[in-house]
């Protein structure tokens, strides 16, 4: 049987259609976008909103409607996912996501917290003694529903002890039990990030205690989340899902063998791995379509091989020093440019790309009006900057 080959204009039409970015395919509330990219990326909280906003037929109410599922129905949770990073998931997918790479992530940043605890205060603090801290911390945010850390520490001061982080190193530092101990709770899927102190642009978070959820068997897990992730980013190759789910390359072949992953050829000669039932093209009709996606987008971080979508020249200009992209503007599947806010709100771009012509030049106008027409006053200044972010909003 011939290997079915899928090009990158396939691909851009794939992507249109399963991240939500076509007009035609645009979403009717947030959990349909959240469980239509299975994850959000929420190191940054404004991305989630940004992110969302992008992909509703009416983005209008996209503040209330995401802190309804967030805050209220919990029909999305905030927790920490593969790669040891802040996602917003489908709070059905929470225990497939903590089985498939919280749990290990989990054990190396407990034991790592252990390490540093002991041995920046020498000895003072102990395993037993952050077992104490730790069950009577969790008590007392069950008794507050949600709190922030400040508040905990009043009701368990010794969450305020300080140890030294890298103790004898050039880098060492002062770290204070509260903030790594919540951390580490948090990847274990034993506490979750509630309402933020603020506004929805806020990156200060009170603490709940997590939802139970079923345990899973790990192997299970990773065939679920895999599953899902190829069905939106399929065709991905075997380091875009090393790379996004943060599992070893056993694991992941593993899975791919479980999900009955098919090979197909991709532009450059790589290997890619689609769902069995998507392999027949989608259709091609589309309208061009232009998006402003906000930094962190899971779109714009959905692979590790991005030159597909994401021209290599460009990259300098989009993208910080640590590999974190900025605010982009697509045009029909590929970045062509980026978006900035100035000081008084306005959002300004700057196309990088020239091609696409007329079309592009009427089309990134009409969507940076549609997101204007949502933000109104507030002013959003993406968590990580880029060089042309900076230059945009100065």
């Amino acid at each position: 049987m011939n290997t079915r080959h899928i090009g990158n204009d396939e691909r851009r039409v794939r992507l249109a259609l399963a991240h939500r970015l076509s007009p035609a395919a645009r979403a009717a509330g947030p959990e349909e976008v959240a469980r239509s990219l299975v994850a959000l990326h929420g190191t940054d909280p404004a991305t989630v909103y940004l992110a969302v906003g992008a992909r509703l037929a009416d983005p209008a109410g996209t503040v209330g409607g995401l802190e309804r599922a967030l805050y209220e129905d919990r029909t999305l949770v905030r927790m920490h996912g593969m790669r040891h990073t802040v996602f917003v998931f489908p709070a059905e997918l929470a225990a497939t996501v903590h089985a498939s790479t919280g749990l290990a992530v989990a054990a190396k940043a407990r034991a790592a917290l252990l390490k540093d605890m002991v041995v920046g205060s020498d000895g003072r603090l102990t395993p037993e003694w952050l077992a104490e801290v730790e069950e009577s911390a969790l008590a007392a945010l069950a008794r507050r529903g949600e709190a922030t850390v400040t508040e905990l520490v009043v009701d368990e001061p010794r969450l305020r002890e300080q140890f030294t982080y890298g103790k004898g190193r050039s880098y060492e530092s002062p770290h204070t039990v509260s903030s790594r101990l919540m951390r580490v709770l948090g990847v274990e899927g034993r506490v979750v990030r509630g309402r933020p102190l603020g506004s929805w642009t806020s990156t200060q978070f009170r603490w709940a205690v997590a939802p139970p959820h079923p345990g899973l068997p790990p192997a299970e897990a990773q065939s679920e989340l895999l599953r899902r992730w190829l069905g939106v980013c399929g065709p991905a190759t075997e380091g875009d899902l090393k790379w996004w789910t943060g599992w070893k390359v056993t694991d992941v072949r593993k899975a791919l063998a479980a999900v009955g992953a098919v090979p197909v050829s991709l532009d450059g000669g790589a290997t890619g791995y689609v769902l069995a039932d998507q392999l027949e093209p989608p259709a091609t009709d589309l309208e061009p379509w232009a998006a402003l996606l906000p930094g962190l987008d899971p779109t714009a971080m959905g692979w590790q091989e991005r030159d597909w979508y994401c021209p290599p020249e460009l990259r300098a200009a989009l993208f910080d020093g640590s590999g974190n992209i900025g605010p982009t503007v697509w045009w029909n599947g590929r970045i062509v440019g980026g978006w900035g806010q100035r000081a008084d709100g306005e959002v300004v771009w700057r196309l990088l790309d020239p091609s696409g012509g007329r079309a592009v030049r009427e089309g990134v106008p009409a969507e940076a009006a549609r997101l204007s027409s949502w933000l109104g006053s507030v002013r959003v200044a993406p968590r990580f900057r880029t060089p042309l972010e900076k230059e945009l909003a100065s």
